[in-house]
């Protein structure tokens, strides 16, 4: 792994090459490769003992030609401005990709939120709240949960901009808790487009997802239900891991048990289960039939992926492979299925929440997992079917081609102000 590539170059190299198998004109182009704004805050929040902390926090609205801006808030302290402009973006083409009114939001900030109690956050979260406000609402940038957030923190910006505003707007975010307007079906969505993604692919490839090799890099939300929802295809989950280490074994694990486990102890390391433990790039260089990157941006770079020897790979996270790292497995026929698709069941999900949030008519699981999967079946058919007309080099390319192009015609057709 490296620290060196900037994810936000990452995005627009992306874009780059998708364009050149379109029409889009130069200055078009570098429209639809910025953000629109950017929001830098400093955060003084008062601690438990008194003090007063200084916290940096971001919002960046990168495109709402299809929609308002839509996009998690991360809480983690590896958060750069540039990082949140290149989630931003990919959130823009996430959301053309599958093809729902939304356009691209990100935000977060810079803190470790263990080394602080649930008051502290809590102050943090209605503090950034506060300063979104503006910015923020069900017609205008609707967040949601990233890494190191969720209903907990959802529920505190609702309710902190519906006090601030004198109203009651569900539909400002989503990723809620049930109780305050959220839908069923979003905690599984990105963990369950995933597996959508890996089972339509292997259906593509004529390769059989029963009995499978299947390795998962990062065991959160989206890495363990994706595990345990691909192992209920038949697959076979021969190793995870999370930030504390990887575990193996080769007839398989279970990926409830082992998720059970890191609940009790804090990490998948020590599962007693496991054949042996391994490091995370132990991991990722597997001989593996599936490879699930579910971790953070730039797990596998250049040179790592020189040593890649998974058959597919699904990205369960945002942006796990530079640009670089492509190029290589392009080269070694390494079938790369992209975060925009793959990982696109949460902002799914956030949409049918939205609506139900609009209509105040709530759905069933069953009725939201079935739409999701409509969304990603539809997504993934028109992107292999770029793929195969364009004769493109990779998935991915087809992916942006797809998207780029949706993003481009809706500018065209609202025009430009003033």
């Amino acid at each position: 792994m490296t620290d060196e590539a900037n994810p936000f170059e990452s995005l627009q190299e992306q874009i780059d090459d998708a364009a050149e198998h379109l029409g889009v004109a130069d200055d078009v182009l570098d429209r639809l490769k910025h953000p629109e704004r950017v929001l830098e805050l400093n955060l003084s929040v008062k601690q438990d003992d008194g003090s007063l902390e200084r916290f940096r926090a971001f919002r960046s609205e990168f495109n709402g030609d299809r929609g308002p801006y839509k996009g998690g808030i991360r809480y983690h302290p590896g958060v750069t401005r540039d990082e949140v402009k290149a989630l931003s973006g990919w959130m823009v083409y996430k959301c053309a990709v599958v093809d729902i009114p939304y356009g691209g939001g990100k935000g977060g900030i810079v803190v470790d939120p263990s080394d602080y109690s649930a008051a502290e956050i809590e102050r943090l979260t209605r503090s950034f709240a506060e300063e979104l406000r503006p910015f923020i609402g069900e017609d205008k940038d609707i967040p949601a949960p990233d890494v190191n957030t969720g209903q907990r923190e959802m529920n505190w910006i609702k309710d902190t901009y519906e006090t601030l505003e004198n109203t009651t707007e569900p539909g400002v975010v989503t990723g809620k808790s049930l109780e305050a307007g959220g839908s069923e079906g979003r905690v599984e969505a990105t963990g369950r487009s995933t597996m959508f993604t890996a089972r339509e692919a292997f259906d593509y490839l004529d390769k059989d997802i029963e009995g499978a090799s299947v390795a998962v890099q990062g065991y959160g939300n989206a890495g363990h239900i994706a595990a345990y929802l691909i192992e209920d295809l038949g697959a076979n989950i021969v190793a995870v891991s999370d930030s504390s280490g990887a575990v193996y074994a080769e007839d398989g694990l279970d990926a409830r048990e082992v998720k059970a486990y890191k609940n009790e102890t804090g990490s998948v390391s020590g599962y007693p289960d496991a054949d042996e433990e391994l490091t995370n790039e132990d991991l990722l260089t597997l001989d593996v039939d599936l490879l699930v990157p579910a971790a953070l941006e730039n797990a596998i770079d250049g040179d790592l992926a020189r040593d890649v020897r998974a058959d597919v790979i699904v990205e369960a996270a945002n942006g796990p492979l530079t640009p670089e790292a492509d190029d290589v497995l392009t080269e070694a026929d390494v079938h790369v299925f992209p975060d925009i698709l793959a990982n696109a069941g949460g902002v799914t999900v956030s949409y049918f929440e939205w609506v139900q949030n609009r209509q105040r008519f709530y759905w069933t699981e069953e009725r939201v997992n079935e739409e999701l999967e409509r969304h990603i079946v539809s997504a993934f058919d028109d992107l292999t079917e770029c793929y195969e007309s364009f004769d493109l080099p990779s998935f991915r390319t087809a992916a942006y081609v797809v998207a780029v192009q949706r993003v481009a015609d809706a500018f065209a057709d609202n025009g430009n102000w003033p």
